[in-house]
């Protein structure tokens, strides 16, 4: 008897800017090869440097709105003008093979791809205080002060939906958030579901 394809879990991952979200997933990915990262769609110009289809998939205003018809987004919004969305097809299919698979995203995303798919996993990432997320967006050195007060009221909103997640993972020490996340995963493939398909053979030996 064959059997059943072992599925890959969908990881849906939000944080305020400023959290480190980016670059806890950038390590996730080099420390776990089963882990890959969904790759957004967006009308917005491809910038100096980016490749299409490793940075984003660049599609015209038309083709996404048509994508956006035909039902094929997990996720979209129009953001200051430009659409951003997540291949519904894509995921399933990288779902099916067996891969786990994360969205970045934030918390409006998220609650479109519970909607869609309510059995994925999320964790919310938040920095360890207000004031070392005000430290930590002021140290960039790249934003106004203008911008880093609304990316403060930004992120004060994002966080009050924190609750709406599976996990919370605060990041203090990078090292230690990213054991966390790490940890998150491993968990989810220990899972007796996940399991069961796994060592089905030998459930059955030990059984007998």
């Amino acid at each position: 008897m064959t059997q059943p394809k072992e599925q890959g879990t969908l990881y849906v991952i939000s944080a305020p800017s400023g959290a480190g979200k980016t670059s806890l997933v950038a390590e996730m990915l080099q420390q776990d090869s089963k882990l890959g990262v969904s790759v957004s769609h967006t009308t917005r110009p491809r910038r100096a440097g980016e490749q299409d289809g490793v940075n984003y998939h660049f599609v015209s205003r038309e083709e996404f709105e048509a994508m956006i018809g035909r039902g094929d987004f997990l996720e979209h919004a129009d953001v200051f003008g430009n659409y951003y969305g997540t291949s519904q097809v894509w995921v399933k299919e990288r779902l099916t093979k067996g891969e786990d698979v994360i969205l970045e995203i934030d918390w409006q995303g998220a609650e479109q791809v519970r909607r869609i798919m309510p059995e994925c996993v999320g964790i919310f990432i938040v920095p360890p205080s207000p004031e070392a997320l005000r430290e930590r967006l002021t140290g960039r050195g790249t934003d106004e002060q203008d911008v880093v007060e609304r990316r403060l009221r930004e992120a004060a909103q994002e966080c009050s939906h924190a609750a709406e997640f599976d996990f919370l993972v605060v990041n203090d020490q990078f090292d230690t958030a990213l054991e966390d996340l790490l940890s998150i995963v491993r968990s989810q493939r220990l899972r007796m579901t996940a399991q069961q398909q796994r060592y089905a053979d030998l459930l059955v030996r030990l059984s007998s």
